[in-house]
């Protein structure tokens, strides 16, 4: 990956709806060399898709959860076992695996038509391997945020 590779991923990631004409603009290629070099960073891996960032509104009005999850152990099995099952958890759109007192950190998102306190208790309790579950809910997003 070079200067152009990089140029090309930062000016994707402001605006992904960016022409091979733009990008070539941009950058200093040719518009056909431009969409080469972009179907070579997504065949490479370096693009991983593209998607619409929506507005709240289009989402239900969500409100945004941080939950910290500790399981029972950190056994491989046990692990596997929770990440698979929240990877089918539409309201958890992001999870990280961390260092420190929890396991995991968890975004959910609580749309208006829904309670957080049913989540809680039919989804994320009942997570295999789950024993704690630490909420934190969000008062504003900044600017920038989902």
């Amino acid at each position: 990956m070079d200067r152009i590779d990089r140029k090309i991923l930062d000016l994707l990631a402001a605006d992904s709806r960016l022409t091979g004409e733009q990008l070539g603009e941009r950058v200093g290629l040719s518009p056909s060399a431009a969409h080469r070099r972009v179907k070579a960073l997504e065949e490479s891996g370096a693009i991983l898709g593209y998607r619409a960032r929506l507005s709240k509104a289009a989402r239900g009005n969500p409100s945004t959860v941080f939950v910290q999850v500790t399981l029972t152990d950190q056994r491989q099995a046990t692990m596997l076992a929770f990440e698979e099952a929240l990877a089918l958890t539409p309201q958890a759109v992001e999870a990280y695996l961390m260092s420190g007192q929890s396991d995991y950190l968890v975004k959910v998102l609580v749309r208006d038509d829904d309670s957080y306190e049913r989540i809680h208790r039919e989804i994320l309790s009942a997570l295999p391997g789950v024993q704690r579950l630490v909420s934190q809910f969000t008062i504003r997003t900044l600017e920038g945020g989902e």
